[in-house]
């Protein structure tokens, strides 16, 4: 038993004081390609970049170096991109936890953006199912550029009766959604569900995509929002400035909360027995710096044993069939992305500062020339 408390004190003593010592040989020694970007020899393209944590305001647009694709890869002109709270999330380096794995003191990675659309610019030999000229949608970071290199399994045809900017709106919002209600909610027909935040990215899309479902859906926004959401096809629209969601009387068999600003007691009490709750990561600008939405998600795993109703936060995945499931509800007119405003690539800072204020309706689209 002595030796147990003696390994147990050295080991309390011991893995803090090297990790500081990591976190501190981490921290100075963080770079990033800043240095080399502005001096891209050979073909060049105008890309977003950001050398420094920070507001909007670090983001640059500078030449870099065209992509050239691999073997198994499609290069990509991209026409047009769109902004997520995962976007600044990663400009401003929070909560800071994420820097972990994405340099403490500066980014490691400088390029910026996921969503895209665009048209195939060249394939590699083994590529099969596309060809130059084909409209196609997708995400990966560096995608507010002129050029992207995809892998083909990354890639999906973008549905003809949208718009580049519509397409390229989809991955991450429409993404989340779909996979929060369908695998993480395994919503059935019938079934009602509860979209907090219904006007924003994520949302006006897990209104659209939980009618196709079958759902009955209701959709919480603020009054300025209400026809939007009726719009959409909600069953349901819940003013928030005049109604509070958690204190009604209906029952939910999913609540897919985009803003989590409700305790989880009280999100439990309008779930069914059974119902489940999914925050979607990320969290707000507002979140604590250092872990963000994680503290709610510790409170999740603490009241796992103790409740019936599963309550779990998730982060879109990429998913192929995924994206030819959203291309097909999109040809067949069951869901349309929302577009609030279009910025141009030089209007970037402008495009994340407004997507951070938290009043988009729908996506904030970036055009690219």
């Amino acid at each position: 038993m002595k030796a147990i408390k003696r390994i147990i004190k050295w080991t309390l003593i011991v893995v803090p004081v090297l990790l500081f010592i990591w976190f501190q040989i981490s921290y100075w020694s963080s770079t990033n390609d800043c240095e080399t970007l502005g001096k891209a020899q050979g073909e060049t393209m105008k890309a977003v970049v950001y050398c420094d944590y920070g507001t909007s305001e670090v983001l640059k647009v500078m030449d870099v170096p065209k992509p050239q694709p691999t073997d198994n890869q499609v290069l990509v002109r991209v026409r047009a991109a769109s902004v997520n709270p995962y976007d600044w999330h990663m400009l401003r380096g929070t909560p800071y936890l994420m820097r972990l794995g994405n340099g403490l003191r500066k980014p490691a990675v400088t390029k910026f953006g996921v969503d895209f659309a665009g048209t195939v610019e060249a394939i590699g030999k083994n590529v099969t199912e596309f060809k130059p000229g084909d409209e196609v949608f997708s995400g990966k970071p560096g995608a507010f550029a002129q050029y992207i290199c995809v892998a083909e399994k990354s890639l999906a045809k973008k549905a003809e009766n949208i718009s580049f900017e519509q397409a390229g709106s989809i991955q991450i919002a429409g993404m989340t959604a779909l996979q929060g209600l369908r695998k993480h909610g395994n919503i059935q027909p019938g079934q009602k569900v509860l979209v907090n935040g219904a006007s924003g990215g994520v949302g006006t899309f897990a209104v659209q995509i939980g009618k196709a479902l079958g759902a009955h859906v209701t959709g919480v926004c603020s009054t300025r929002n209400i026809e939007l959401v009726k719009g959409l096809g909600a069953d349901r629209v819940i003013d928030y400035t005049k109604e509070d969601f958690a204190k009604g009387s209906e029952r939910y068999d999913l609540i897919l909360d985009n803003v989590p600003n409700h305790p989880l007691s009280e999100c439990r009490q309008i779930l069914t027995p059974t119902g489940k709750y999914i925050m979607i990561g990320g969290g707000g600008p507002n979140d604590g710096k250092w872990i963000g939405p994680f503290g709610r998600v510790i409170h999740m795993l603490l009241l796992k044993p103790f409740i019936k109703q599963p309550m779990t936060m998730m982060m879109a995945e990429n998913n192929k069939a995924d994206m030819n499931f959203l291309s097909d509800l999109m040809r067949a007119g069951k869901l349309t992305p929302v577009i609030d405003r279009t910025f141009k690539l030089e209007e970037v800072s402008a495009a994340v500062a407004y997507v951070e204020t938290g009043r988009a309706r729908g996506k904030v689209a970036i055009t690219v020339e």
